[in-house]
């Protein structure tokens, strides 16, 4: 059989897991996507955490442990958290080693209620690289107004950063002056710019979700005819500025010190409309250089019938263009769209973290009257413990 996963890995698209849990880590099913599946990577946010700790007892040690110490609960989720990443690194090294610490990455993410706190956002940035302590981690850092001096700060002090819910071409090309002035800073202050890595988080379904409704709304068949194709069309328009910037001089003088471009990486890739193939956000989004993100679904539908037909992106510019001329003449406001949805990501996510936060209280307060005491899978986390650093 062709091994369509590895076609795509071939024409430049380097394929990431969008989940992690306990669980896939203590199965091997991490390890056994990394080697079978050709997945690079790992992504996480508040979501996949809050679920993750609910829908397992493989933390119920561990929870035990903390409620025994008495941790306060935003503390304990750190180091549920930072636990799974350390060990998802851990599992991940390889593929960093290998790829000359392109790849391998796992990212975790800070506080999303800091989205709009630069200072502390850099805090809370520092102190997670410094509890995962592992090379091939990323800091995700949500690029809000906000974010965008946290990014550059962050970078300067050596830690690599995954810049995640962007949603629009102007933010995107502010999200790369972020990285390049980071980058330039990190170098002034004697950073090794190898070491130092980071993607653009483009999110690609949601556009349309949101574009779709209000064409949905306008009723005309004109309207109609453009439902499903806002999404490819900015995510390819964010790929033509990627290359722009990647090939100015200002870009060169860090490559030659070092430094790895910051990826697009396509993110929200799983298709919200049925009426839609199930793979086409990442046949439609293949170019040299960039990543898919995509949920354990999506890469299993990509192995079974996914289509790599070369890059899909290069040379679409003209054709994307016109897709917003066309939304833009029957009344869809993009500038609204992308504002809408930056909006609603950041309270999205806040809302996952204060999800993730209650379930952990409740998950403390029951392991400290004894409900939660260790079980069967404190000895299945024995290992993954050892791996991990410990709690």
């Amino acid at each position: 059989m062709t091994d369509k996963l590895n076609e795509l890995t071939a024409a430049g698209v380097a394929v990431w897991l969008d989940d992690l849990s306990r669980v896939r880590l203590s199965s091997g099913g991490l390890d056994q996507l990394r080697r079978e599946k050709h997945v690079a990577g790992v992504t996480t946010n508040p979501t996949i955490f809050a679920k993750a700790l609910s829908d397992a007892d493989e933390y119920n040690w561990q929870l035990h442990d903390l409620a025994t110490r008495g941790v306060e609960v935003e503390e304990s989720v750190r180091m549920l958290t930072t636990y799974d990443v350390r060990w998802a690194c851990d599992v991940m090294r390889p593929s960093y080693d290998g790829s000359d610490g392109v790849d391998g990455r796992v990212s975790i993410e800070v506080d999303p209620r800091l989205a709009h706190d630069s200072d502390k956002t850099v805090a809370e940035a520092k102190a997670l690289w410094w509890l995962v302590d592992r090379p091939n981690l990323y800091i995700k850092i949500p690029a809000t107004e906000a974010g965008l001096p946290a990014i550059t700060a962050t970078l300067a002090e050596g830690i690599s950063v995954n810049v995640t819910l962007i949603f629009g071409l102007d933010r995107y090309s502010a999200v790369m002056e972020a990285f390049l002035a980071g980058l330039e800073q990190a170098k002034a202050n004697g950073h090794d710019l190898s070491k130092i890595g980071s993607v653009a988080s483009f999110f690609v379904s949601r556009v349309d979700s949101e574009v779709d409704k209000r064409l949905e709304k306008v009723g005309s068949d004109q309207a109609k005819a453009l439902k499903g194709k806002a999404a490819v069309a900015n995510a390819q328009l964010a790929y033509e500025r990627y290359t722009e910037v990647f090939s100015s001089d200002r870009w060169k003088a860090l490559a030659a010190a070092g430094a790895h471009p910051q990826r697009p990486l396509w993110a929200s890739t799983s298709t919200k409309n049925p009426d839609y193939r199930d793979v086409i956000y990442v046949e439609e989004l293949i170019a040299p250089g960039t990543v898919n993100t995509m949920p354990e679904s999506v890469i299993h539908a990509y192995a079974d019938h996914g289509e790599t037909r070369g890059d899909t992106i290069t040379g679409s510019y003209d054709s994307a263009r016109k897709v917003f001329a066309d939304l833009e003449s029957v009344g869809v406001d993009m500038d609204d769209v992308i504002a809408t949805l930056e909006r609603e990501g950041v309270e999205k996510f806040e809302a996952s973290w204060q999800e993730l936060l209650d379930g952990v209280r409740k998950s403390l307060e029951a392991a400290a009257k004894g409900k939660g005491a260790p079980n069967k899978a404190a000895k299945g986390n024995a290992k993954g413990a050892e791996k991990a650093g410990g709690a």
